[in-house]
């Protein structure tokens, strides 16, 4: 049964105005006094143009270690919180809703991968599940990556669980309307999730034993604040990687944690590494050339040969991942018919068509990422036009430069001039211009 684009939806008794999310991104707006601030100017106007719910990208729970980029947030103490409540009020003012997305990376942090920050800081060590695959050993071996992990004890575990529900505490005090758990992309979680990773032989083992202990300590410290969680599956995996978590065996797992109670899942497929399927669309040529760019990524990946690289793995991984609409819908679609909560859909959900085609069918809510790099107030157009697609181009320049520490912005320059025309247009102006 097609649900329409407007109807208004109850996640975990949090009521939200209509269907359209904005997906967690990489707002990279550091974790300074000046945080709010840019947290405001990205995230405000796309409320402020009708978008029933948005997610903050995501939030490190610890104060040290576990960024997978750099100029990340951290929630991991109440001060840290306390400084972004302008922002909550502000999406409140607006009529608005806002959930963060609490993380941990891991293997996947930039302890791992980013050279710069691992000579600034060689005292950290990676958080790991078990002994990291013998693949990101070689690579690490060959001076790619600075793997020096630490495997957690089952102490170690609890103790990390329960910086999740503090952090869930101290933003339910910061006034985020909801708690959403990175559990894809490669993260800690899912790196609890997948057999690729987790070879562990006490009670985690079971992946899904973390994320039901997360759950209890979120309850414990943040009462019955609205939890969601991203559910992996690594579908898109390198061909030699035989051991992985299916999709038979994420929608197993998104039953699972909704029996136990999670309030809404958000399936996602990816890989088993931090690849170009995360992203997914077309080689960003332009990101990779801009000479503003080319000192950050030689400080991240340890030189500018190594850069080179890097570089070439990326345009490799992205002849295999293209841009491909609605990416996870037919995994939402086997998950919605397995759970009784909510389930949401994101990745590569551009148009209103399409929407309209997943809402009831595939999903109860749509989400839209990096297209709102490009157009903020893209969510007024959405609602008010059935023929309305975002004017993205899935070239990804607006991303990688990330990387180098700089912020997600659209960096096309036929998609800024489209977004120029459609605001002069007035296409932009929601009713009532929330």
């Amino acid at each position: 049964m097609s649900i329409a684009l407007d109807t208004p939806l109850d996640v975990g008794g949090l009521r939200v105005p209509n269907r359209l999310y904005r997906a967690p991104l990489l707002e990279c707006a550091g974790d300074g006094p000046d945080a709010a601030d840019a947290l405001v100017d990205e995230l405000v106007p796309t409320v402020a143009a009708g978008c029933g719910l948005v997610f903050q990208g995501a939030a490190v729970v610890r104060p040290e270690g576990g960024c997978v980029a750099p100029n990340m947030t951290r929630l991991h103490d109440r001060e840290s919180a306390m400084r972004l409540r302008p922002l909550t009020e502000a999406v409140h003012d607006h009529g608005g809703r806002i959930v963060v997305q609490l993380d941990h990376g891991g293997l996947r942090s930039l302890e791992t991968w980013h050279h710069g920050y691992r000579r600034e800081h060689p005292e950290l060590r990676q958080l790991a599940v078990s002994r990291p695959p013998r693949t990101l050993r070689a690579l690490s071996a060959a001076g790619v990556l600075s793997l020096d992990a630490h495997v957690l004890s089952t102490d170690e575990v609890y103790d990390l669980a329960a910086d999740f529900g503090r952090a869930a505490h101290h933003a339910v005090a910061a006034g985020y309307d909801g708690v959403h758990l990175a559990g894809a992309n490669m993260g800690l979680i899912q790196q609890f999730c997948s057999p690729y990773y987790n070879r562990r032989d006490d009670e985690f083992a079971d992946g899904a034993r973390f994320l039901e202990v997360v759950h209890d300590e979120v309850r414990k410290r943040a009462g019955d604040v609205p939890l969601l969680t991203k559910v992996p599956a690594e579908t898109h995996r390198p061909p030699f990687v035989r051991t992985y978590l299916s999709r038979a065996d994420g929608v197993r797992l998104a039953e699972r944690l909704a029996e136990y109670g999670y309030d809404a899942v958000v399936p996602v497929e990816s890989s088993t590494f931090w690849d170009a399927s995360i992203v997914r669309g077309r080689f960003p040529d332009r990101a990779w050339e801009a000479p503003a760019f080319q000192s950050g990524y030689a400080a991240a990946f340890g030189g500018p040969r190594r850069a080179r690289l890097v570089e070439f793995l990326t345009r490799v991984a992205t002849r295999r991942t293209p841009f491909e609409a609605a990416w996870n819908a037919e995994f939402c679609r086997e998950v919605r018919g397995r759970v009784d909560v909510p389930v949401l859909c994101e990745g590569g959900v551009r148009g209103r068509e399409e929407m309209d085609r997943l809402l009831g069918e595939a999903c109860d809510m749509v989400g839209v990422g990096r297209p709102f790099y490009a157009e903020p107030r893209l969510a007024a157009r959405l609602l008010a036009d059935p023929d309305a697609r975002a004017a993205c181009r899935n070239c990804n320049n607006c991303v990688v430069p990330q990387a180098a520490g700089a912020e997600g912005v659209c960096r096309t320059p036929s998609v800024l001039r489209e977004r120029a025309a459609r605001k002069e247009r007035g296409e932009y102006d929601a009713p009532g211009d929330r």
